[in-house]
């Protein structure tokens, strides 16, 4: 980092594009305040250490947004939002009770209040910030946004070949997420707990019959359309359904988003060898750490893992201090349930309610917020935790993390503690909205990791469920 605070190359070998760090307060929040810090290039670059393979940070969007849950086509995104607008505009309603909830919470509470004002009044006043990252009009006001949320609560994602609008509220909230404002609303309790109250709303629609409209063979939009099939050509051979039923039988687009694959269709990779591990989600590998730290700074940029973070304090995460730490992310188009990526007994399972749209201050405007967080995100997103004894001694004790991200983040864990697991057999899933999750190793376990040719970062592609992750040596 030269004296301007514009980086080339961090010192590990991993690069960041200058435009998010020119000028970019570094911000350390709690939910009751923000300050403003700037922090040193000592301190940004330490922690990275660990980091065996950190995603590559191109000055681009990646593609799809990365998981394609935002269209990589600009237009596609930007009529997409202003047709919301526009009718939001044209015809004004009631907003839903959990909006006008979260309306309320925001005017009663003084900080809250500021948050929400900062947040969009803190956008630069410069022609890149005019508009949305995918090139709407960006929304400047808090009542703005929650008539736009409001009207999201009633509709599913329709499909799209350039990549799904399955974060439409974070498509809202993209640019207000990199303030220093923003920052502190969605690390904010109150505000996590309301929002919570407001996706889970969400899905609750996601579960009704009326979801399913969308899950037609209209040629462009329907999920049984032209366009789907020629993204999902084998979804008929993979995945339970019934082309001869209304929507292939699915009855929401919630049972449509957590389908199971039909018997046989991914294997379970060596069932009777303890040192094979498989691939617990259908996902693509985004980083490998070792010798993680129980502490560590994980807002700084290379966002290292913290164990007692990512475990919600869980006693247990003093057991995979030093040890070793693989993640992946998911797509929308993926299978979103998660297998047991070895044999063993669930030892503790639990559920950490979470953040919905915090995003790191280190990677400043990030015009893909959050997916350049996905490594903070584990320390403050909603998540899953499974503990699990494997059967094999060599491996012992490992931990499985589900994190969601952004929309619903719903995080199902389907297993009781106590209940013994065989490889592959299905430990919980997402219900709409999760994208990333991690698998956790204690120290002294020595792991050879097959990722089928690629190198982890937000261009990787899906690895399949079930199948070698990684060896025991």
């Amino acid at each position: 980092m030269n004296a301007d605070g514009e980086l080339g190359s961090s010192g590990d070998g991993i690069t960041e594009p200058q435009s998010t760090r020119r000028g970019f307060l570094k911000v350390v929040a709690a939910s009751a305040g923000v300050a403003a810090l700037p922090l040193a290039p000592w301190q940004q670059s330490a922690a990275a250490a660990q980091l065996v393979s950190e995603p590559a940070l191109a000055t681009r969007v990646a593609p799809y947004r990365v998981g394609r849950w935002l269209p990589s086509d600009e237009a596609v995104l930007d009529r997409w939002l202003s047709d919301l607008v526009r009718k939001v505009d044209l015809n004004p309603a009631p907003l839903h009770p959990v909006v006008e909830e979260l309306g309320n919470l925001i005017e009663s509470d003084p900080a809250i209040y500021m948050y929400f004002h900062q947040m969009f009044g803190q956008l630069p006043d410069r022609p890149q910030f005019d508009k949305t990252p995918i090139g709407t009009r960006q929304v400047r006001d808090y009542k703005h946004m929650l008539r736009l949320i409001s009207a999201i609560l009633t509709t599913a994602p329709s499909f799209n070949k350039t990549g799904l609008v399955g974060f439409p509220i974070n498509a809202i909230l993209d640019w207000p997420m990199g303030t220093q404002g923003g920052f502190a609303a969605f690390l904010n309790d109150r505000v996590n707990a309301q929002f919570k109250k407001i996706l889970d709303a969400w899905g609750t629609y996601l579960r009704s019959p009326s979801s399913a409209s969308v899950l037609g063979k209209d040629p462009r939009h329907g999920w049984f359309g032209r366009n789907a099939r020629e993204a999902m050509p084998n979804f008929v051979e993979e995945f339970q359904c019934d082309p001869a039923r209304l929507h292939h039988g699915f009855t929401s687009w919630d049972d449509f988003f957590t389908r199971k694959f039909r018997p046989g269709v991914r294997p379970i990779a060596a069932p009777d060898d303890d040192a094979v591990i498989v691939s617990a989600c259908e996902s693509a590998p985004y980083r490998i750490a070792r010798n993680v730290k129980q502490e560590a700074r994980f807002w700084v940029k290379g966002q290292p893992y913290s164990l007692r973070h990512m475990f919600g304090d869980d006693p247990a995460h003093v057991e995979f201090a030093g040890g070793t730490i693989y993640q992946a992310f998911l797509s929308a188009l993926s299978y979103h349930r998660w297998h047991s990526p070895v044999s063993g007994t669930i030892v503790r399972k639990y559920v950490i309610d979470g953040s919905y749209y915090s995003a790191t201050p280190a990677m400043g405007f990030d015009p893909s917020s959050p997916n350049m967080s996905q490594g903070y995100i584990t320390e403050v997103a909603t998540r899953g935790v499974m503990l699990i004894q494997a059967d094999n001694p060599k491996i012992g004790l490992m931990a499985m993390i589900a994190v969601g991200m952004a929309e619903v983040s719903t995080c199902d864990i389907t297993v009781s503690k106590g209940q013994h697991v065989v490889k592959g057999e299905e430990l919980g899933m997402f219900h709409f909205g999760g994208s990333t999750h991690c698998l956790i190793f204690r120290p002294g376990v020595s792991l050879d990791f097959d990722l089928h040719g690629q190198t982890p970062g937000l261009e990787a592609s899906n690895i399949e469920v079930n199948s070698v992750l990684a060896r025991v040596t």
